[in-house]
């Protein structure tokens, strides 16, 4: 579909979106649209999957309504045109039909419509969602008209333009999307595998692992896709961006994935091929005060400090990671590198192990809702040959778009990146291969700036540079020599 036709479809999403100022706050803006979006959706693929059934069965509306035709189940009177109808008390209907359907499809739907209070009329009149609905029905959403991929790019563009109206709490949903685009080129998922996020916000990094396999033209339908998230409301735009995106096998489950991991196996945690996450830096009250006895080997460096759970998260990451191959991204708040105590001994222990294979500094304002900057660890239970005992740092902290509220990472500065990650060698103010004997030395200390020592351009004296300085010194030192004795001769002193 043509850039045009993605235009319309975000002009139209972003319209809905402002049918609701006023009454709502612009921050619960995706509690309310989102559901109604993937209502419309499903409404509208159940009726296209109707005809396809009905014109198989040369004309059987009975076989039509078959669950084996049909993605969701719809049940009676829980459709949108259900909902259309209805001139009064439109949010207990809308309300009515979420739980109806959710009901009827509890292993894929449970809870995907959120928790929002559809009736409160104080906040949406029986005219607003008249309106509101009004405006969703002015377009067929089903497969034929929509594309999965050319709706899920819109549903992207929307998730985007509600971090950017609610820039303090959006780093809770939102990672900018250059970044994941570079920690999915790092870790290059392939089919087959499996990839987990322990804190997946909205799902952009695991539908970025979707679209790695895709690009490198695997077959998406065998890679498994697993989630964790916390906030009920995020956990649900997720599993509907995965839908809307056309991803067959994905599993998302609400919860606190440091207190109560949701995917195990027996007594031990689920392994993956590909763990990835932006987990909430600096994390208080994390679950500090049950790690040192935690039953699923999590503190196997040690144990985090209460007021900072960003270790906590990186060691159930490293343990999620299947052998013998398993690998894995991280952003993590800079100070992690550097702060003493606990984990500086944690540090010391994912060096020891020989796991850590790159930090990538990044720069300033970069994530919603924090203007500190972060750093990218990746790991791997088996590194190469070449890599292994070596740590290679890159400060890619100059390369920022300046923003007027927040700075931006552009996909141009992902791509250099990338090409310094791959290079794998030394690149003055740039890169460092640093072996770990040089790690110990500096007492597990990571600090990019350690290890990579800035040369000022303005202060480079080259070879030939030097070269003509030593012959003018001569030549004034000579023709200094020929003066003198050209006044001592004179004065008959020679």
């Amino acid at each position: 579909m043509a850039n045009g036709a993605l235009a319309e479809l975000e002009s139209y999403l972003w319209t809905a979106a402002n049918i609701l100022r006023g009454p709502v706050d612009a921050s619960d803006f995706k509690a309310y649209i989102f559901p109604l979006l993937f209502f419309k959706r499903i409404s509208d693929i159940y009726d296209e999957e109707f005809e396809i059934a009905l014109k198989e069965s040369g004309g059987d509306e009975e076989y039509a309504t078959y669950p084996e035709n049909h993605t969701f189940i719809i049940p009676e009177g829980a459709h949108w045109k259900d909902v259309r109808e209805k001139t009064s008390n439109v949010g207990q209907a809308l309300q009515y039909s979420f739980r109806e359907i959710e009901k009827a499809n509890p292993e894929t739907l449970y809870s995907i419509f959120g928790d929002v209070n559809w009736t409160n009329k104080n906040r949406l009149s029986d005219a607003l969602l008249i309106d509101l609905i009004e405006h969703f029905s002015t377009k067929n959403l089903s497969k034929e008209k929509v594309e999965p991929d050319i709706l899920g790019q819109a549903y992207e563009y929307l998730i985007k333009k509600f971090a950017d109206l609610t820039n303090r709490k959006a780093g809770e949903f939102y990672t900018p999307r250059a970044i994941v685009h570079l920690m999915g080129n790092i870790l290059k998922p392939k089919e087959k595998e499996s990839i987990y996020d322990p804190a997946c916000g909205s799902g952009g990094m695991l539908l970025e692992a979707f679209h790695q396999v895709r690009k490198s033209e695997g077959d998406t339908r065998t890679i498994k896709l697993f989630g964790q998230e916390k906030n009920l409301t995020t956990s649900s735009i997720a599993r509907i961006n995965l839908f809307l995106h056309g991803v067959e096998d994905f599993k998302i489950i609400r919860g606190d994935t440091l207190r109560n991991p949701a995917f195990r196996e027996g007594d031990n945690l689920s392994k993956f091929d590909v763990v990835i996450a932006n987990p909430p830096f600096s994390l208080k009250n994390w679950g500090c005060e049950n790690w040192a006895q935690d039953p699923f080997g999590r503190n196997f460096a040690g144990v985090p400090p209460k007021s900072y759970g960003d270790f906590a998260w990186l060691q159930h990451m490293v343990v999620s990671m299947a052998k013998p191959d398993g690998r894995m991204a991280v952003i993590l708040p800079h100070g992690a590198l550097f702060r003493g105590g606990a984990e500086q001994r944690i540090r010391k222990a994912l060096i020891e192990k020989d796991i850590l294979e790159a930090i990538i500094g990044l720069g300033p304002n970069l994530f919603y809702g924090t203007g500190i900057s972060a750093c990218i660890l990746v790991l791997r239970l088996n590194k190469e040959k070449r890599k292994k005992g070596k740590v290679q740092f890159i400060d890619a902290s100059h390369l920022y778009q300046k923003g007027r509220n927040q700075n931006y990472f552009l996909d141009e500065h992902q791509k250099q990146v990338l090409e310094w990650y791959k290079s794998y060698k030394d690149i003055e103010n740039i890169s460092k291969i640093v072996n770990v004997d040089e790690i110990e030395e500096n007492e597990f200390n990571l600090n990019i700036l350690r290890y990579i020592k800035k040369v000022d351009p303005e202060d480079k004296i080259t070879l030939k540079e030097v070269y003509k300085e030593l012959q003018k010194v001569e030549d004034d030192f000579e023709k200094s020599q020929a003066s003198m004795i050209k006044i001592l001769t004179k004065h008959k002193i020679i």
